[in-house]
């Protein structure tokens, strides 16, 4: 794979990760962190053993669509890439929206991740995400407690 070829695969998990939270894909997240770990502001989780999902369904409030009726805009994304050792990092901005039934549209979070990736038998997944928010505005129609 060149490099611009991998830059695009590793830009692409980001991406996914955003369509995956905002259509209310919560299994799926738990697959895309499969052999990875997620670290946000309630510790470590791991993926294999269907951590992510349950941390998620947790936490996050999903409507009667199923979903958590946001958009995560990723911007600002980074990629460097270790060929010898089939590893990358990325860092990257995001900006949470939200809107749902007597809320209004609007930004409720806003921070930064920082990624690390491995190639597995030629393709790039999730080793690690760590989300630092920065800026937190009304969480009360997204998160629980």
């Amino acid at each position: 794979m060149s490099t611009a070829a991998d830059t695009r695969a590793i830009t692409n998990l980001i991406a996914t990760y955003a369509e995956l939270v905002d259509t209310g894909d919560l299994a799926g997240l738990n697959e895309l962190f499969a052999e990875g770990v997620f670290i946000g502001s309630r510790g470590a989780v791991q993926g294999h053993d269907g951590g992510v999902e349950r941390m998620l369904r947790d936490t996050v409030i999903l409507y009667e669509d199923g979903t958590p009726r946001t958009h995560h805009v990723t911007t600002n994304i980074a990629v460097d890439i270790d060929e010898r050792a089939a590893t990358a990092t990325a860092r990257s901005y995001v900006t949470v929206f939200q809107a749902a039934p007597g809320f209004p549209l609007q930004p409720v979070a806003a921070g930064r991740y920082r990624d690390r990736f491995a190639r597995r038998d030629g393709q790039w997944r999730f080793a690690e995400r760590r989300i630092d928010i920065h800026l937190v505005g009304d969480v009360s129609h997204h998160l629980r407690g």
